[in-house]
């Protein structure tokens, strides 16, 4: 559990005390409990639960401009039982957002612990350099940032970012490195509109902490990041998504990153509307950049069906190309007057490296099944 000092607490009490005499608080949450069954050798069952308090903050300065801020934390405990073996039990609380934002009409500036995301794609994301999302998740949960972040809207659609980041070391997406958290980070994106969709650079600057993975081992390393992504609707949606890589380390296999995705969706009339998606992503890790000595191949596909106001039905489906083996999973949610209810099903294949790790799908292999049930007040 991350520390946080008596005398932040003590300034925030007093700064939301203030904010009540003369803002909006509203206070809301969600509360999620899960449980889980693997039935591979030794068999498995899993429980948990998880809550997110949340209060917001509204303040208007005058009729165009505002303060709006939100202040949560992450509540969560597991215990998985394997055959033959004891208990293991897991619990922790840390900071989920703590954000304030400053609001014009088309200029924003948020700051503190706050999720920053952006990009094309849906499964496959070369752009997912701040969050963990993960598509299999129903509920999008993912640790925030630290930083700042600034946005400002032209009139014609247009917008630019940039932000700064400090404290942050975890591994995010596709990265390779970790970060140090004792160095800033800073970037910035350009996103226009063009005929029929839009298109977006973007740039990232950071010190990255490749421990273990050079020779010798390295935990300060300047690294730049180059994205470009863009969306298009043609009768079907299309998009792009890629991102160039460099970690300043001659030599190194590790050196130089390539992720590419291309992407399509499209919804068939079909019954209520079965939409599918479909995404392919192309990556390497040279020495040289652009060298493509290593590369790699996945495709992602999901579908989603309506079967009807309150219930859906979604599968998603990953290949690695290197390895020939699929992944799959499907869920099924229902919504009841007050909860919503999701069963779902899931299988990796033994020895499969996944694309993306996240603390939400299982780390085992084989089959496995899941029931949650959230609900928000």
């Amino acid at each position: 559990m991350k520390k946080i000092g008596v005398h932040s607490l003590l300034i925030l009490f007093c700064f939301l005390r203030s904010f009540a005499q003369e803002g909006t608080l509203d206070f809301d949450g969600q509360v999620a409990a899960f449980t889980g069954y693997l039935p591979q050798r030794p068999s498995s069952f899993m429980a948990g639960a998880r809550y997110i308090p949340q209060l917001n903050i509204i303040r208007s300065l005058d009729s165009t401009t505002k303060i709006d801020g939100e202040f949560s934390v992450n509540l969560y405990g597991t215990a998985t039982i394997r055959t033959g073996q004891t208990t293991a039990w897991n619990a922790d609380l840390n900071p989920y957002r703590i954000w304030l934002r400053y609001a014009r009409p088309r200029f924003e500036l948020r700051g503190g612990l706050q999720k920053i995301d952006f990009g094309s794609a849906t499964a496959l994301r070369p752009l997912q350099w701040f969050n963990q999302i993960d598509p299999r998740d129903p509920l999008q949960i993912t640790n925030g940032v630290y930083g700042l972040l600034g946005r400002y809207y032209f009139l014609n659609n247009a917008n630019i970012w940039a932000w700064g980041l400090y404290g942050n070391h975890e591994r995010r997406g596709l990265d390779v490195a970790a970060g140090n958290p004792r160095r800033p980070e800073f970037g910035s994106r350009f996103q226009l509109p063009v005929p029929k969709g839009e298109l977006a650079f973007s740039w990232h600057r950071r010190h990255a902490n490749p421990s273990g993975l050079t020779t010798p081992s390295q935990s300060d390393v300047p690294e730049d990041r180059f994205g470009i992504d863009g969306k298009w609707d043609l009768g079907i949606g299309l998009w792009i998504e890629a991102v160039y890589t460099h970690l300043h380390l001659p030599a190194e296999p590790i050196a130089n990153q390539v992720l590419a995705t291309i992407g399509a969706d499209y919804t068939f009339g079909l019954g209520n509307g079965l939409n599918a998606v479909m995404e392919h992503l192309v990556f390497t890790l040279d020495k040289k950049a652009f060298a493509f000595d290593h590369p790699g191949q996945f495709t992602a596909a999901i579908l989603a069906y309506p079967l009807s106001i309150n219930d859906q039905l979604t599968a998603i489906q990953y290949y690695n190309w290197e390895a020939a083996k699929f992944s799959f999973f499907m869920n099924y949610q229902h919504q009841f007057p007050r909860i919503t209810g999701y069963l779902m099903a899931f299988y990796i294949p033994p020895g499969l490296t996944a694309i993306q790790q996240t603390d939400w799908i299982t780390p085992f292999s084989g089959p496995g099944l899941r029931v949650m049930l959230v609900y928000n007040h």
